[in-house]
């Protein structure tokens, strides 16, 4: 777990989980829902792997979010997939 700083409009700081074997970036529904966040709706919906590299076809990414990120003095600009049922607010994969 690492704090990290992201931002659309008003700045937080949280924890967030790094995952080198994630392949993508991820914040919850939940987290975007009580922060705030204003999401974009994507062209066609995106299915989510399992861990086991299985299709999950009950959980579709259908929107995502555009922030900076903030970590360290370094700041970037990131869109992050928005799914439900998050067991961390945002995970960090390969960027």
């Amino acid at each position: 777990m690492v704090k990290i700083g992201l931002k659309q409009e008003d700045g937080i700081t949280m924890e967030t989980l790094l995952n080198s074997g994630a392949t993508g970036l991820v914040i919850s529904l939940e987290f975007t829902r009580k922060n705030k966040f204003k999401k974009k709706k994507l062209k066609r919906p995106i299915y989510i792997r399992n861990v086991n590299s299985i299709l999950n076809y009950e959980r579709l990414i259908e929107y995502t979010v555009e922030v900076e990120l903030f970590y360290r003095g370094h700041k970037k600009r990131i869109k992050i997939d928005i799914i439900r049922d998050q067991k961390y607010s945002v995970i960090l994969g390969i960027l």
